[in-house]
C-alpha cells in the first residue's frame, strides 16, 4: 500500500503513521504519538552531531555578477544548500526567482572536511554539477563541479557571520 497524505500533517502506510516532517527512512512505531517522539528523538540526534558546514555561505559572483546566500542544512541524512538572500553585481539585494529552491542535494560528510556525492545546481547556467566541497578552516567552502567531462571551479564560498 503506497503511503497517503492524512490531515495534520500525517503520513500512513500498511505498517505506520509518521509526521509528513519526518524522514521516511526512520523506523516508525505504530501509533502517532509515538512516531512523533520518536522523530523528535532522531532529529534531535542529527543535529546534535551538527556538521561544522552547516549554517549561512556566500557564493562567489556567477557570470552576471550576481550572488548569494545560502543555508547549508541536514536533509534527511545528508547536506543541502537553500538559496535564502540574493544580490546583484553592486551588492544590492533582490528578490530572484530562484530563492527558497535548492542549490545543494544529496551531499555526503566524508573525512577531513570533505564532501562529496551530491549535486550543486548554479541557476545562471541552469546546469547541475556533479560536486565535491572541501571545509578550509571554519569560514571558507571550496566549491567544484563536473557535468560529463567539463569541470568546473565554483570558487570559494565565505561563512556569513
Amino acid at each position: 500500500i503506497a503511503p497517503a497524505a492524512h490531515a495534520g500533517g500525517l503520513v500512513a502506510s500498511k505498517f505506520a503513521v509518521r509526521p509528513a516532517s519526518c524522514p521516511a527512512t526512520v523506523a516508525w512505531s505504530v501509533g502517532v504519538d509515538v512516531a512523533a517522539s520518536t522523530c523528535s528523538v532522531n532529529a534531535l540526534a542529527f543535529s546534535a552531531s551538527a556538521d561544522p558546514i552547516f549554517g549561512l555561505w556566500q557564493t562567489v559572483g556567477d557570470d552576471n555578477g550576481n550572488y548569494g546566500q545560502i543555508e547549508v542544512k541536514a536533509c534527511e541524512d545528508k547536506i543541502c544548500g537553500e538559496l535564502v538572500k540574493s544580490f546583484d553585481g553592486s551588492g544590492k539585494q533582490y528578490k530572484s526567482k530562484n530563492l527558497g529552491k535548492l542549490i545543494i542535494w544529496d551531499m555526503k560528510a566524508k573525512k577531513n572536511g570533505k564532501y562529496a556525492g551530491g549535486k550543486i545546481w548554479s541557476p545562471d547556467r541552469d546546469k547541475v554539477y556533479k560536486s565535491k566541497m572541501t571545509l578550509v578552516g571554519n569560514d571558507e567552502l571550496k566549491i567544484s563541479g563536473c557535468v560529463l567531462i567539463l569541470c568546473r571551479d565554483g570558487g570559494t564560498w565565505t561563512r556569513v557571520k
